[in-house]
């Protein structure tokens, strides 16, 4: 494969991936908002706390020292495209001051602390997991024992 076709083959990955996690976004604002009746404030935080689990988590198992070996193509595929599709800071930095020139600076300080806490707990737990799946020996699997 030449280096030309590499490169393609990484762009297409990274794009069918943001692909696939903005329509993953929007399905969830969907169903957060219109089907349960949320205020869209949930369906941000929603993506941005399930995506830095999600990365931390494959960014872990995927390392030099992780338990599944894959190719750059396959972890940007999930890192760069799918989180990067899936996860809106722009959105956090819009809801936070649309509440701040409606004039509620306790909720935009309340939601922009608790999304980005949230977020590192998030990531923090996907660390953790996937460490501890990491330690495993290489053929078994967890259980929950």
């Amino acid at each position: 494969m030449t280096d030309r076709q590499a490169a393609m083959r990484l762009y297409l990955a990274v794009g069918c991936g943001a692909a696939i996690g903005s329509l993953t976004r929007f399905l969830s604002g969907y169903v957060i908002v219109s089907l349960l009746g949320l205020n869209a404030l949930w369906s941000t935080a929603f993506v941005n706390v399930v995506g830095s689990w999600v990365i931390m988590t494959f960014a872990t198992l995927t390392g030099p020292d992780g338990r599944m070996m894959v190719g750059p193509v396959s972890r940007n595929f999930v890192m760069a495209g799918f989180c990067g599709g899936l996860t809106t800071f722009s959105a956090m930095s819009l809801d936070t001051f649309i509440l701040l020139f409606e004039g509620d600076l306790p909720l935009a300080a309340t939601y922009l602390i608790s999304v980005v806490g949230l977020s590192l707990v998030a990531a923090w737990l996907g660390y953790l997991m996937a460490s501890r799946l990491n330690r495993l020996p290489k053929g078994s699997r967890a259980t929950g024992s």
